[in-house]
């Protein structure tokens, strides 16, 4: 064993609503996904600061038409939110539900590298936890300020019939009530912990409620309150787990801006039966983690040269999501040559509806992605390109009009009329150019550092990259409710069957 100092965030990218569990040596962590796909993604650690990619829990959904993108419908701002993740008796349990649908999901597997078998839970419980309680029943709490507790049936297909089920928390706010449930069962009492804001202001912390029975009351309060000193964003929302030693900790998220909300760990100690954190609720300056021996871990975002054929849905590295099920008619993978090349067979108007984008989370504080672009077989009409993915988007691509083929930086900009300040303004062109080339190599850099939520874009002239249009805006907002992202795009305008084709992907942190 050795001591390693932990540095916040442990995961310098956008994975919100994190649930954290320890089977034997592993941890392993699930976190909301939204509406990319494959979806529900799991990691795994065996030192809880360094994390990697274990698995997704699905390939598709429900394939409905706005999961698809189809019939200029989308599910931008839904999709899964905050699963909840449990092994019990050799089986991986993860429940979650959909804003989309509203649907409740339960998938299964006693072996993370093989699939998930879904089925649905009747009814539709927010931010729901799951417990398995030692005489055989099984519960869930959830809701939002109103905090329900509900016995399922053996086949945990639905609620219990005659089962329990009462409302065991209820705390009006003005601003957020309790929400995000955590249910655990720890030396004969149950837990649960949850997310509010305080009420006098927008600042997320942690609570905890405990009851030393199933019917008895649930009694607590908040257990941290701390924004690391970061612009008042609080630090709440996410699971325990305890490691073979007997020390405990909480992986928890923090807002911080449009890079999305980056997973925090955050030790705690047991007084009289009750979580406490560091001293007046505050996460401790420094601390560190006993951990076994170092090994190498795979990163969660990274370069790809598109020859590498993985068992990953799709056959890509697992750190590339499609914004939205994708139409896997309309893009193949060529291992051989190395790259990734999209049809354009449906018409579209913007970004936000273009099928098949290929996506990666952007790194806090500072990223960079370069990638090549063979524009040759576009048609009349299309746009093809990087972009930053987000409400206010920006991009830069090429697009074909008459015949000529042109180099454009595009974005949308949060509206500054402060009467409609969740409004966007429309696309606007910022700078054009001609090319006459067949290629192109494109970049764009990300800057989160110190709230300054920038994404510039770059195209490569003469092995120099210069600068496209101005510095872009990025903003985190609840139409989409992630972080920005990377993103490889071509859609058509006009005519289908054009085609565009992506390679040499380089990732820089």
């Amino acid at each position: 064993m050795e001591s390693i100092p932990v540095k916040n965030p442990i995961i310098p990218l956008d994975y919100p609503d994190p649930d954290i569990i320890r089977v034997g040596d592993m941890y392993y962590m699930v976190s909301t996904t939204m509406y990319f796909f494959p979806g529900c993604e799991i990691l795994k650690s065996n030192d809880l600061v360094h994390w990697e990619h274990a698995c997704y829990v699905y390939s598709h959904l429900d394939s409905t038409d706005a999961q698809k993108l189809s019939d200029n419908k989308n599910i931008y701002g839904k999709g899964m939110w905050a699963a909840s993740l449990r092994y019990h008796n050799g089986t991986f349990y993860v429940l979650f539900v959909a804003n989309d649908t509203q649907k409740t999901y339960l998938f299964t597997t006693n072996d993370l590298t093989k699939a998930w078998n879904k089925r649905y839970l009747e009814g539709f419980y927010h931010d729901a936890s799951l417990l398995f309680d030692d005489d055989g029943r099984v519960f869930i709490v959830y809701g939002n300020t109103e905090i329900w507790l509900t016995e399922l049936n053996s086949e945990l297909s639905g609620p219990k019939k005659n089962g329990l089920h009462r409302l065991i928390i209820n705390e009006k706010n003005p601003m957020l009530g309790h929400e995000g449930a955590h249910f655990y069962k720890i030396n004969g009492r149950y837990y649960i912990f949850l997310i509010r804001s305080l009420p006098d202001r927008w600042m997320r912390v942690q609570s905890c409620f405990t009851s030393d029975s199933i019917e008895g009351e649930f009694k607590g309060r908040d257990i941290l309150s701390d924004d690391r000193g970061y612009t008042g964003q609080g630090v709440a929302q996410g699971g325990i787990v305890d490691t073979p030693q007997g020390d405990w900790y909480t992986v928890l998220f923090q807002d911080m801006g449009a890079v999305g909300r980056l997973p925090i760990l955050v030790p705690f100690k047991w007084d009289n039966n009750f979580p406490v954190i560091g001293e007046d609720e505050k996460i401790p300056d420094s601390f560190s983690v006993q951990v076994p021996e170092s090994r190498k871990y795979n990163p969660l975002v990274g370069s790809d040269d598109f020859k590498e054929s993985t068992e990953s849905y799709y056959g890509l590295n697992p750190f590339w999501q499609f914004n939205h099920e994708p139409d896997e008619e309309s893009f193949i993978l060529n291992h051989t040559k190395g790259y990734y090349e999209m049809t354009n067979h449906y018409l579209v108007d913007s970004l936000l509806q273009s099928k098949n984008t290929l996506t990666q989370r952007m790194l806090y504080p500072k990223s960079s992605a370069e990638v090549t672009v063979d524009f040759s077989r576009l048609k009349d009409g299309d746009i093809t390109g990087l972009c930053a993915l987000q409400g206010a988007y920006g991009f830069i691509a090429v697009t074909k009009r008459e015949g000529k083929c042109y180099l454009t930086m595009n974005s949308v900009s949060q509206s500054e009329d402060p009467v409609h300040v969740e409004a966007y303004l429309p696309e606007r062109k910022w700078e054009e150019i001609e090319l006459v080339q067949a290629e192109v190599e494109l970049k764009a850099v990300a800057d989160f550092t110190d709230g300054r939520d920038e994404v510039t874009f770059y195209y490569k002239d003469n092995n120099t990259y210069k600068q496209m249009g101005p510095a872009h805006k990025v903003y985190f907002k609840l139409d989409h409710f992630t972080g920005c992202r990377y993103g490889l795009f071509s859609y058509a305008t006009r005519d289908i069957g054009g085609k565009s084709r992506f390679s040499h992907f380089k990732y820089s942190k």
